[in-house]
C-alpha cells in the first residue's frame, strides 16, 4: 500500500464498514450512558439477558455464549452476586459445575435495563425501512458466520 491507489477510503466496503463499526460504537455509548442511573454495565447486562434466557446456565456456557474467557465472568459474578442480582449454585450431579440464575431482584433490574435497551433500539432503528432493517440483520448474521468459520 504504497501508492495512493492502495488505499482503502475510497472504496465503499470499506467507508461502509467504517460507518458500521461507528454506529456500533455510538450505540454502545448511548447504552453505556443510558444504563449508568442503574449502576450496570453493558456486559452485566449482556449476562443478565442470557442469564434470564437460560436460567441454570453453567459459568462455562456462559463464557462461551458471550464470547469471553472465563476468567472475565468470574470477575463479573461477584459484583452482581453482591448486589443480589444473580445467583450460583453447585450443580446436583457434579459440584464442580456452578449454575447460574437471576434473582427476584436481578430480574426486576433487566427489566428496567431492557425498557432502556429497548427504547434507544427502537430510536435508532426507526432510521431504516422494515426491509432495510431485516436486510441489514441478515447481512450481518452472514458476516457472523462467515467470520466462525475462519
Amino acid at each position: 500500500m504504497n501508492n495512493k491507489q492502495d488505499l482503502p477510503w475510497d472504496n465503499p466496503r470499506f467507508r461502509n464498514w467504517i460507518a458500521l463499526v461507528r454506529a456500533e460504537k455510538a450505540v454502545v455509548n448511548a447504552l453505556t450512558k443510558a444504563l449508568q442511573p442503574l449502576d450496570l454495565k453493558l456486559a452485566q447486562l449482556d449476562m443478565l439477558m442470557n442469564l434470564y434466557r437460560h436460567p441454570g446456565m453453567s459459568q462455562h456456557d456462559l463464557a462461551r455464549k458471550l464470547l469471553v474467557g472465563r476468567s472475565n465472568i468470574t470477575m463479573l459474578l461477584p459484583q452482581l452476586e453482591h448486589r443480589g442480582v444473580v445467583r450460583r449454585e453447585s450443580d446436583i450431579k457434579d459440584k464442580r459445575i456452578m449454575r447460574l440464575s437471576l434473582t427476584t431482584e436481578g430480574e426486576a433490574l433487566l427489566m428496567q435495563a431492557l425498557k432502556i435497551y429497548s427504547t434507544l433500539i427502537e430510536r435508532v432503528m426507526a432510521q431504516s425501512s422494515h426491509t432495510e432493517c431485516d436486510r441489514m440483520g441478515e447481512q450481518m448474521r452472514r458476516i457472523e458466520e462467515m467470520l466462525k468459520e475462519g
